[in-house]
């Protein structure tokens, strides 16, 4: 962010406005516009403000940032931008922010497009998860489908809303009720009932949101809250952490708010993926060295609605050399070849936790050998199944897992490299 100069007053103006254009505003947003040299915006904004436009017209360019530049190079002139509803809400003023403090702004916001839906569908907003898929993907919404749960979902365009009901059907949610809640606080505003898995609105309009009473039939592909999910739910060739230790790993992980993880010889990609489900600001980069596996991680990613996941396909520690320092390491498979383990500690920030699992005697060697060094907590995880034998039951042991924990210093010391 830049250095606000301290003898200028406000210079941007970000104003924001509904499908009522001027109608909804109040008249220090209506002066803010009317006394700006530069009025920058989308050519819908424009047109809605245009009553009370005086100064130069820009319509917003591509790629976005050039017009982030102007905006900037307009810098102590009197500019206004105008935005979609609440400017702060997944909207322009996010972006503008990172470049522009505070203090040089003023900010006009609008009812967002997500409390007009919550208004006319009469849900508790604070009680409704709110997802954007505005120019992101629909997989977005996949760990929200749970029963009886209540979704407002702003889309891309006018196909946005089928879209959307071809994967709530596809993910064994076709009983679900959809909401398609069109131009909302304008002239074109409509509202339609539809069940998903029987959808057939053909005009939608571009701007809509969508409202989702999730109904699950049976089968439907419910990602669960807590970290463990069925590996049923994942596309794997057997290379996957199971459920029960993948829960111990994920709590020995301890992901923390905005945390980037490293998941080296990432198998189905599970154990990043549950890592980014444990809340919207994590991110993770999965590292395998197979083809097949990065494209079968790619796919798991999607289906669980963390399509961010990054997959690069290399194997370790060459394929490290350059990625972004991790606040968490897991080495699932392979830590036992050269220079994994020295790699993965290396670019662990200070204070930042690995874990390494070994189910081979060869990698057991180098987790006992690290925690000799390093100390840290060494467990040993033993499970067993119910399973037939013959006519009745008996216990199936899975192979034991040994599992190291281990905080990196936050001050270096011999040996950590």
């Amino acid at each position: 962010m830049s250095t606000p100069d301290p003898s200028l007053p406000p210079w941007l103006s970000v104003v924001g406005l509904g499908e009522d254009g001027l109608a909804g505003l109040g008249d220090a947003a209506k002066a803010a516009i009317a006394e700006a040299e530069v009025v920058f915006g989308g050519e819908r904004h424009l047109a809605l403000a245009d009553a009370a436009i005086r100064g130069e017209r820009h319509a917003w360019l591509s790629p976005f940032e050039r017009s982030v530049e102007a905006v900037l190079a307009a810098r102590g002139r009197p500019v206004a931008v105008l935005a979609s509803g609440d400017p702060f809400f997944y909207g322009v003023g996010v972006t503008l922010s990172r470049r522009i403090a505070r203090e040089e702004m003023r900010v006009f916001p609008a009812p967002s497009s997500f409390s007009l839906a919550a208004s006319r569908m009469g849900w508790a907003l604070q009680e409704t998860a709110c997802v954007s898929l505005h120019g992101r993907p629909l997989d977005l919404i996949r760990p929200h489908l749970h029963p009886d749960a209540r979704i407002l979902a702003l889309t891309s365009d006018g196909d946005g809303p089928a879209a959307l009901a071809a994967l709530l059907t596809e993910s064994g949610f076709g009983g679900s009720r959809l909401t398609v809640l069109e131009a909302l606080g304008g002239p074109r505003e409509r509202v339609s009932h539809h069940r998903a898995d029987a959808f057939a609105l053909a005009d939608a309009d571009m701007l809509n949101v969508c409202a989702v009473e999730v109904a699950a039939g049976e089968g439907a592909r419910v990602l669960a809250l807590a970290p463990g999910r069925d590996d049923g739910l994942y596309e794997h060739d057997g290379q996957i952490t199971k459920r029960e230790v993948r829960a111990l790993t994920l709590s020995a992980l301890s992901p923390r708010r905005g945390e980037l993880l490293w998941d080296i010889g990432a198998g189905s990609g599970s154990v990043g993926i549950e890592w980014m489900l444990a809340d919207p600001s994590l991110r993770a980069i999965a590292v395998e060295a197979h083809a097949e596996r990065a494209a079968r991680i790619r796919r798991n990613a999607a289906r669980f609605g963390v399509p961010g996941l990054a997959v690069v396909e290399g194997a370790a520690p060459q394929a490290l050399a350059g990625l972004a320092a991790p606040d968490a390491v897991f080495i699932g498979g392979g830590g036992s070849e050269d220079g994994v383990m020295e790699a993965a500690i290396a670019g662990l920030k200070p204070g930042g936790r690995l874990v390494a699992n070994a189910v081979t005697t060869e990698m057991e060697a180098v987790l006992l050998s690290r925690h000799a060094g390093l100390g840290g907590s060494l467990i040993r995880i033993d499970l067993a199944r119910a399973a037939p034998v013959g006519t009745m039951t008996g216990w199936r042991p899975a192979m034991p897992v040994t599992q190291w924990s281990w905080t990196k210093p936050a001050k270096e010391i011999g040996g950590s490299r």
